[in-house]
């Protein structure tokens, strides 16, 4: 089972130029839609100027969510290419922009296409990659006097302890890799008074 997945750390950005055309690639970590979004309006807004703002992003661990956008210039060559830079490094949780400043001269589509890729190869290149894993949660809930059992079995399997709480009913909440869940969760069925619980 497949349950770790590669991004970026943080911003990359890089500068390539074709024919006086110049093409200015950002690399940017994002999680959710509403990143994409917030990044394309900023960028759009700072690079008011530019003939093209295009961008391709990918989300989630699955890598099925995912976008081109060409803004203007021929289908499929600026976005397309861009994408097939993430797809072969082969990232997610990343939205590259490409802003095009036109120089003058005309690259036709297979100039755009290498100039697209070219950029957003570069600023990937310069970005820091690393690998995550991919996490779940259980809540457990169990009576006091088992709070030993609980803890021995989270000090052997070592999940993220994410909260906590002590009362006549204790409540623990764990994050752990996808693949280590299963064992996590059948451990902790066998701590008499445990069940557990959606938060």
């Amino acid at each position: 089972m497949e349950d770790t997945y590669r991004t970026i750390e943080e911003m990359a950005e890089s500068v390539y130029t074709e024919k006086r055309s110049k093409f200015i690639a950002i690399a940017l970590p994002v999680r959710t839609l509403t990143d994409v979004k917030n990044y394309l309006e900023e960028y759009q807004k700072k690079y008011y100027d530019a003939r093209h703002v295009c961008y391709a992003y990918m989300l989630g661990p699955a890598r099925k969510d995912f976008r081109a956008n060409d803004n203007g210039e021929p289908s499929g060559t600026a976005g397309k290419p861009i994408l097939g830079q993430i797809n072969s490094n082969e990232l997610t949780d990343i939205l590259v922009i490409v802003v095009r400043y036109f120089g003058g001269i005309k690259l036709g589509t297979s100039g755009l296409i290498v100039a697209y890729r070219t950029a957003a190869a570069q600023a990937l290149a310069e970005a820091r990659v690393i690998e995550k894993t991919v996490d779940e949660q259980v809540t457990v809930a169990f009576e006091y006097p088992f709070m030993n059992d609980v803890m021995r079995i989270v000090k052997e399997e070592s999940p993220e302890i994410v909260e906590q709480s002590y009362d006549m009913d204790c409540l623990m909440t764990l994050r752990i890799r996808k693949s280590q869940m299963d064992k996590l969760r059948s451990r902790l069925e066998k701590v008499e008074t445990a069940r557990f619980v959606e938060v």
